[in-house]
């Protein structure tokens, strides 16, 4: 495989490349160069991480050495979303739907190295450079590069400052070329390559992912049940959420029908080399198929394709995505029961 080929696998279904030049040199110059995307154990995994999942088997068949952080101590820093005490049993959940989404997604999740935070963010050199690093950082910078990502508030914890700094020095501790993660991580890894440099590392390159939109317009709030398909939805529940979602008649902004359509399910289906088939009577013309989004795309913004008809063959197909990872979720609800008591618990003593 040649760089422009292993460049191509590398930047699909990316928003951003910073930058591209940087990258085309790395994989020229490296026949394994090593990317990294980490996830703080917070709240229950959703459809919107599979599409960061997804981006890894990318990374693989491109020849990157590939590293997921379950980054525990993050999860409880930032205003303690995982209470310390649920840390431990939220990074087996998070590692093991991980795991289950990369082998959906047609890699080999045994290709992938998991790491957790605690097992080198509580260092000596770590924790003397992360000093450092506070050291020279003001609080509107550190404020300014977490605010996409860290809970904001009017009193905030110093534990939100501290996020992107060791976000900074987790891309260096793990010999990371290259920093992968939705585009909202953007403002972080550019503090990053601004500040790493100081601190013995290299800037990393970096490669962000559109965020979706929620299903009941706007942004997906993982607060927000409507506006997300959890990954143990069951078909029933998928399609109702599918059937409930905001997909105005020709519009695209905002769209997340739309949006789970070509980041989620068209890649799936081109790896398999099949098509999108919209099921209509033949009163109503019969069914539709369609080798490329932009078809589909194409088709709906000129109204040629009806909103519920859309909605209709993408609950099925997403929910045939997810059928793995709903699977193994399932056969082990413990997991779930031991990451969330509050919701699960009572489920499992039942």
């Amino acid at each position: 495989m040649n760089v422009d080929e292993r460049l191509e696998l590398a930047t699909r279904h990316t928003q951003e490349v910073v930058t591209e030049e940087e990258l085309r040199t790395l994989l020229d110059e490296r026949d394994e160069p090593r990317a990294y995307i980490g996830y703080a154990p917070t709240g229950e995994m959703h459809i919107g991480h599979f599409t960061t999942m997804r981006k890894l088997a990318d990374f693989l068949d491109a020849g990157l050495d590939v590293t997921v952080l379950i980054a525990d101590l993050h999860a409880h820093l930032d205003d303690e979303k995982s209470p310390f005490d649920l840390l431990e049993a939220r990074a087996a959940y998070y590692e093991e739907t991980i795991r289950a989404m990369i082998d959906a997604a047609g890699a080999d999740p045994e290709g992938v190295a998991f790491v957790r935070g605690r097992e080198f963010e509580l260092d000596e050199e770590y924790s003397l450079e992360l000093l450092r690093m506070a050291a020279e950082t003001t609080i509107s910078r550190a404020q300014r590069a977490a605010s996409e990502v860290v809970r904001e508030s009017d009193s905030p914890k110093l534990g939100g400052l501290l996020y992107p700094l060791m976000q900074t020095l987790d891309v260096d501790a793990l010999d990371a070329d290259i920093a992968y993660g939705g585009v909202d991580q953007r403002g972080i890894y550019m503090l990053s390559r601004e500040i790493l440099p100081d601190h013995g590392g290299d800037a990393p390159i970096c490669l962000f992912a559109p965020l979706l939109s929620g299903l009941s317009g706007g942004k997906m709030s993982a607060s927000e049940e409507a506006s997300k398909v959890n990954l143990n939805d069951s078909p029933e529940a998928v399609a109702e959420k599918l059937n409930d979602a905001y997909c105005p008649m020709g519009e695209r902004e905002d769209n997340g029908v739309l949006e789970y359509v070509q980041h989620l399910v068209f890649p799936i289906l081109d790896e398999h080399d099949e098509s999108f088939v919209v099921e209509r009577p033949e009163k109503y013309g019969g069914d539709l198929v369609y080798d490329s989004y932009e078809q589909l795309e194409s088709d709906f913004l000129e109204e040629e394709l009806h909103p519920q008809d859309l909605k209709n063959a993408a609950g099925e197909y997403i929910s045939d995505v997810i059928d793995p990872i709903r699977t193994r979720l399932n056969d082990n609800p413990q997991l779930l029961a031991d990451a969330y008591p509050e919701k699960y618990g009572d489920e499992t003593s039942a």
